[in-house]
């Protein structure tokens, strides 16, 4: 039966028809939030309102006022009158007793949004290992984007859903569409995980309720035709580690995350491998890249100018930096200096690697990519690193260096920085014709 609405009093609850099944609700035109709920044996009173903090809807509580059999509708509406200004100052009506009945019957506190990630990050994020970059992503999220759910049971969340939903709307306008998502999906990882051992929790995780933006790839790579304009960008940055950094990320395709945390014990030039010993996904991704010429010259620079710079960082770090953890923090230029770094580096590798005529497989293993397929069982990675790998990298850095011509090197801190003999080094490369 559906619900109904009308002026409650006495009679007109006297006459209301029992329910075929189930319930259903009686709400008062008058007082807004008040209804009696209708069952075939009992007819109870209710009140249902939403908890705000901060001006925030947080919460919407249903509270019983009483027995409609024993309690005349006129004392039912003067206690929820009651109850509901007790909501909309932010308190429940009934918190001390609910609190003592859940020590009575020694039920468990309602787990919440801080209690869960709590949970998660130990027994899930670092027992499996995952990256620091991982684990501060979603710190971020469940810290800075959920920081007022914190203390919120997830139960509330998954009884109401649309406030889920909501704030995916309300993140998507004031953050974008990708930080809306991927702050969801951490959401919808801590439930899931909750779940596992608080049964009371439902199935249906509340960021089902979430209408997804799409997401399309970022095409922010750079062709071998845009390399001239950046190599001049980047030699205009004062700091020489960073431009190294950057000369790296793109020579290598690493992920920038991972290659700031590079110790220069995991350099290995006689081998001409740089180990990356945190990946994104963990100790499990561990893997090594094979060095080219010119990343191997790039990364004898960076520890001179390391040294010299950072006295006290420059002989543990590849790229070391005046910060708690003595390395390179934030990568990011303002794109009026340089145009493309991080991750668009990244991507301008897998596009010069097609240039170079590497062929897709193996550029998912210099990468560190999954390859799909029954097939990358097979393939043992470390058996081709040190020849096959090197060569397919080295093809990658002289495609790069192919627009590092003599004659298009007009900017002095440019040639200063990679050196008088520019020329000569770049015909050692073998890139000139």
């Amino acid at each position: 039966m559906v619900d109904l609405r009308m002026t409650l009093n006495d009679k007109a609850i006297a006459e209301l028809p029992p329910p075929e099944n189930g319930q259903y609700k009686a709400r008062d035109t008058k007082l807004k939030g008040f209804y009696v709920q209708i069952g075939k044996r009992r007819r109870t009173f209710m009140v249902q309102g939403d908890l705000r903090h901060n001006g925030k809807r947080t919460a919407s509580i249903k509270v019983s006022v009483g027995d409609a059999a024993t309690m005349s509708s006129r004392d039912a509406r003067a206690i929820a009158k009651s109850y509901l200004g007790e909501i909309s100052q932010g308190r429940h009506p009934k918190a001390e007793e609910h609190a003592g009945s859940s020590k009575a019957t020694n039920s468990p506190a309602p787990i919440t949004l801080r209690h869960a990630w709590t949970r998660y990050h130990e027994t899930h994020l670092l027992r499996k290992e995952r990256s620091d970059g991982t684990i501060e992503g979603y710190r971020d999220h469940v810290e800075r984007i959920f920081k007022d759910w914190l203390e919120l049971p997830l139960l509330e969340l998954a009884n109401n859903p649309a406030l889920v939903a909501t704030k995916h709307d309300e993140i998507t306008k004031q953050r974008g569409p990708y930080v809306a998502n991927g702050s969801m999906r951490t959401l919808r990882a801590i439930y899931n995980h909750a779940r596992k051992t608080n049964k009371v929790l439902p199935y249906d995780n509340p960021a089902h309720a979430v209408d997804w933006n799409n997401e399309q790839r970022r095409d922010t790579a750079m062709g071998a035709g845009d390399l001239v304009d950046w190599f001049g960008q980047l030699g205009k940055l004062d700091n020489p580690v960073r431009r190294e950094f950057h000369l790296l990320t793109l020579l290598s395709g690493c992920r920038p995350s991972a290659l700031k945390s590079i110790k220069q014990e995991d350099i290995d030039l006689r081998r001409r491998i740089l180990h990356i010993a945190k990946p994104k996904g963990g100790k499990k991704r561990v893997f090594d890249i094979p060095l080219s010429r010119q990343m191997i010259i790039s990364i004898v620079r960076t520890i001179r100018f390391g040294r010299v710079m950072y006295p006290s960082n420059g002989g543990d770090w590849l790229f070391p930096a005046e910060s708690k953890t003595g390395h390179i923090v934030q990568h990011r230029e303002t794109r009026e200096n340089l145009t493309k770094w991080g991750n668009d580096l990244r991507q301008s590798y897998r596009t010069l690697a097609a240039v170079a005529g590497v062929s897709e497989v193996d550029a998912k293993l210099l990468m560190n990519h999954a390859i799909p397929g029954v097939n990358s069982d097979y393939i043992t990675r470390h058996k081709l690193l040190e020849g096959h790998l090197r060569s397919q990298q080295q093809a990658i850095s002289d495609v790069i260096f192919l627009s590092v011509r003599p004659d298009d090197i007009t900017n002095s801190q440019l040639k200063h920085w990679l050196g008088p003999n520019i020329a000569k080094r770049v015909t050692l490369f073998g890139v000139l014709p």
